[in-house]
């Protein structure tokens, strides 16, 4: 059975503030807990109005302060714009508070623009050291030795599961060489997912934290009660993409007839970059996603709703729940 969990973007729709998104992300996990979904994660994005998770550590600790049982962590930290040090205290501190529960996404994207980049005092050539970045996060969870002169603290000594994040072959690469499980953005980057599937599974090594493949493509699934509602729902996602598009990200919109909005051009550039967004009925969702989990032989899909209404984000959630088993998907027992 594949393992199925939430992406969640924190979005804030327009006419609400970054409070409202954070308190409805709170409610959704909570939900989702309810629901069986075996992790939360958050990603780390900077300077957008559109998304409320810039301090995620911090968010991950209010998200595991309101749920019991369900994994909570980072996907993921852009570990280019913090020193590992840091990081390893952040989340040895968030393991302490919630010990077995936390998990570590890393990436070396930036998670803004190069304007933000320098405003955060940040290297723009940092990510080449992204490498060396992961292996000193992993040297600081290590117990510390008797003459250790640096450690985290908390950190030293814990658990904290990394995974390697990516959208190139990049991180396929670097996953299996350091034996770390492999959660791939084809949410947005759908391009090179197969291909990096293949080349993590070929030249995995196995390590004392994983030892065999298991990987996670990150998927849009908006699911209604009929195709037509769905439909309509996944236009405040592809008004967000063609934001991406003309360079004017914002907060997520309601829904609208999307055909008097976008261009020919935008349309085929955004239903490309969403060919991994499944969309309609429970119907239609068994059919679509059934067969990419068969494609891919993913060992967990992570699943992420853009829907501008709370309620209908909710019963998407609901729906996908209700049919996982159906289509080889594992719910975690309530």
């Amino acid at each position: 059975m594949v393992a199925i969990s939430v992406l969640d973007l924190v979005p804030v729709i327009e006419g609400e503030q970054p409070g409202d998104a954070l308190r409805k992300s709170i409610d959704l996990a909570r939900h989702a807990e309810a629901l069986g979904y075996r992790r939360y994660w958050v990603a780390e994005h900077h300077n957008m109005t559109g998304i409320a998770s810039a301090a995620t550590a911090v968010v991950i600790g209010q998200l595991a302060a309101a749920t019991k049982t369900m994994r909570i962590g980072a996907g993921g930290v852009m570990l280019p714009n913090h020193a590992p040090l840091i990081i390893a205290e952040q989340f040895g501190t968030l393991d302490a508070l919630f010990p077995g529960r936390i998990d570590l996404g890393l990436g070396r994207a930036p998670g803004t623009d190069q304007i933000t980049m320098r405003a955060m005092r940040r290297d723009p050539m940092a990510s080449n050291d992204f490498p060396q970045d992961v292996l000193e996060v992993q040297a600081f969870f290590a117990p510390a030795g008797p003459n250790q002169m640096i450690q985290a603290v908390p950190g030293a000594g814990q658990d904290v599961p990394i995974w390697i994040l990516g959208s190139s072959l990049f991180g396929a690469q670097l996953a299996a060489e350091l034996g770390l499980p492999y959660a791939f953005a084809s949410h947005f980057a759908p391009d090179a997912l197969i291909q990096a599937l293949a080349v993590y599974r070929e030249r995995f090594k196995p390590s004392e934290q994983q030892a065999t493949p298991y990987a996670m493509p990150g998927i849009n699934v908006i699911a209604a009660e009929t195709d037509a509602e769905a439909r309509h729902l996944a236009t405040s996602l592809q008004q967000r993409f063609v934001g991406m598009v003309r360079g004017a990200r914002g907060k997520l919109q309601p829904p609208i007839d999307i055909e008097s909005y976008w261009s020919p051009a935008e349309k085929a550039h955004v239903s490309q970059m969403l060919r991994y967004a499944f969309i309609g009925s429970p119907e239609t969702i068994k059919r679509e996603l059934g067969a990419f989990i068969a494609t891919t032989r993913a060992d967990e899909i992570m699943v992420t709703a853009p829907i501008y209404d709370h309620g209908a984000r909710k019963r998407s959630y609901e729906i996908l729940a209700g049919i996982a088993p159906e289509i080889g998907l594992a719910r975690e027992a309530a």
